[in-house]
């Protein structure tokens, strides 16, 4: 699993990573694997470690007071998973965090993130990237959920992440984009959409 994060990392620096970094790595990230349909975080807890996804796909959400599951993000191969204000704060998460495929996973800490943004470049480049993308996907998905209509969503959804589309199911899409998966379904059919 190790090798997965090291390749990864690559992306994010020009310079190799060193056998003492990677040495550091393994002993700040702990491999784990999730059954289909376990459990990362569930609503209450305090997020006490991030997931970088080395295999599987998983999906953060809520549940409002009429029982309906709000999908807030998705994740599968190479992307990170966790409630990140929990995480730093170390407040209860408002979200369940569950695997929809098995999972296998690289979970750090706080204190392990931080160790390593201190002692490998390349993480701290990674962090940094991934928080510059991350604030831009934000506002980009804000943006879409109070201006567009569920086509226009959905397209940007397909364009913006190609390969999420035959990865979940379309209920699971539809949560995510905030529509129900009739209107998606509707939607798909009407515009000839994947």
């Amino acid at each position: 699993m190790y090798d997965a994060y090291f390749n990864y990392l690559k992306k994010f620096s020009s310079e190799p990573l060193t056998d003492d970094e990677k040495a550091l790595i393994r002993l700040n990230v702990t491999p784990f694997r999730l059954r289909k349909r376990q459990y990362s975080l569930q609503a209450g807890d305090i997020c006490r470690k991030y997931a970088f996804i080395v295999k599987g796909a998983m999906r953060m959400y809520f549940v409002d007071d009429k029982g309906i599951e709000h999908i807030v993000r998705l994740g599968i191969e190479d992307w990170w998973m966790g409630d990140r204000e929990s995480f730093v704060n170390l407040t209860p998460s408002r979200y369940n965090i569950d695997a929809l495929e098995p999972c296998d996973l690289l979970y750090m800490t706080l204190d392990n993130a931080n160790e390593l943004q201190k002692k490998v470049p390349a993480f701290h480049q990674m962090k940094n990237m991934l928080d510059e993308r991350n604030q831009m996907a934000n506002h980009r998905r804000i943006t879409s959920a109070i201006s567009s209509t569920a086509e226009k969503r959905y397209v940007e959804f397909v364009e913006c992440y190609p390969e999420l589309v035959n990865r979940f199911p379309q209920h699971v899409i539809a949560s995510y984009l905030g529509v129900n998966k009739d209107t998606l379904s509707r939607v798909k059919r009407q515009h000839n959409l994947k």
